[in-house]
């Protein structure tokens, strides 16, 4: 039995366009898992369902074995992290750690022992006199994250926690916030659109679309082999072109070119997707005929390390891109090699 379980969840505003579609989720004990996805896909409403704020019309949530389906916020013992950090500024940043435990009329003792603890393990300790307005942003999110992990909580719920932040203390703090996760082992649910954040932070990934989960797996999984479209153009994938199965493991393009591929698929008509950085540019002329397209480069783009080219092919318009100092220029002929191990049906 999974530690977390959301059992066919559906939520809906008006009673009729649902925010929430039959979503099935497994979580193990003291993993991290990530919902990812664009704006207004139902990651921010799921973690709003897990965390009691919003009643599902249908399914339940359980932690357990237990259903908690009806069961209060307040009641849940869950800590959660906001984009904005809500700290009290009228507060120390020992006031506001021990806050959730003051409220639960903990001894006095036992709240400055417990904050002081949780102060360390934050990298804070220092800072347990100061006031929030005294801090800086990537602290004040571990005040936050301090807070929510002081009551011991069985689930520790993160909703775009670093958005506020700049690129580099981003980078930082999910470090910090995966270190921490690490060391307390304890489950949490981590809501981000950011692809980077979620595959450097996470244990599984739940790619969410209108409502629904299209892929649950590991990071790697999911960056290699994605399932879908939907999850190939989010995670990354710019290319995609239809193919039918006429031979075993060899697929056929509209136009008649030929394509292998290292994996067996279920069904005989896929879209093919490759990553621009896993096409081999070459020469014109090329004896290879399977997994090869003629092209005519139409736009070529310096990136620092790389050339990014808009080839014109017979598949239509590819996108590769090239690492090599040799730079292509408009008009040059080219031949594209797709390499069987990189090419993913979807």
């Amino acid at each position: 039995m999974s530690f977390v379980d959301l059992e066919d969840i559906r939520v809906s505003y008006d009673g009729k366009n649902n925010i929430l579609k039959d979503l099935n989720l497994s979580i193990e004990e003291g993993q991290l898992v990530s919902l990812l996805g664009p704006s207004g896909c139902g990651k921010t409403t799921t973690l709003r369902v897990i965390a009691g704020l919003i009643e599902p019309n249908d399914g339940a949530f359980k932690v357990e074995g237990a259903n908690l389906t009806k069961v209060p916020v307040h009641k849940r013992n869950f800590g959660m992290v906001f984009q904005s950090y809500a700290l009290f500024p009228h507060l120390t940043i020992k006031e506001n750690v021990g806050f959730g435990l003051k409220l639960r009329k903990e001894p006095k003792d036992i709240i400055h022992k417990k904050v002081m603890e949780m102060l360390e393990v934050t990298g804070l300790a220092d800072f347990a006199d100061r006031y929030p307005k005294q801090l800086s942003g990537g602290q004040r999110q571990r005040v936050a994250l301090a807070r929510a992990l002081v009551i011991e909580p069985k689930l520790l719920l993160l909703d775009e926690p670093l958005s506020n932040l700049d690129a580099k203390l981003r980078i930082n703090m999910r470090l910090e916030i995966k270190k921490i996760q690490q060391r307390l082992g304890i489950t949490s649910v981590f809501v981000t659109h950011d692809q980077e954040e979620c595959f450097s932070i996470s244990d599984k990934v739940a790619v969410m679309n209108q409502g629904v989960i299209e892929q649950f797996d590991s990071p790697e999984v999911i960056y290699n082999y994605p399932k879908t479209e939907f999850v190939a153009r989010f995670i990354g994938f710019e290319n995609f072109f239809d193919l039918t199965l006429v031979d075993d493991q060899t697929y056929a393009a509209p136009d008649g070119s030929l394509f292998k591929t290292k994996r067996a698929w279920e069904s005989t008509k896929k879209v093919g997707t490759i990553r621009p950085e896993d096409i081999t540019l070459l020469e014109e002329q090329s004896e290879q005929t399977v997994n090869t397209l003629p092209g005519e480069v139409k736009v070529r783009t310096f990136l620092g390390k790389s050339y990014q080219y808009e080839v014109e092919t017979p598949l239509g318009k590819i996108l590769v891109q090239d690492g090599h100092s040799t730079a292509y220029a408009a008009g040059d002929k080219v031949s594209l090699y797709i390499p069987e191990e990189k090419l993913i049906l979807v």
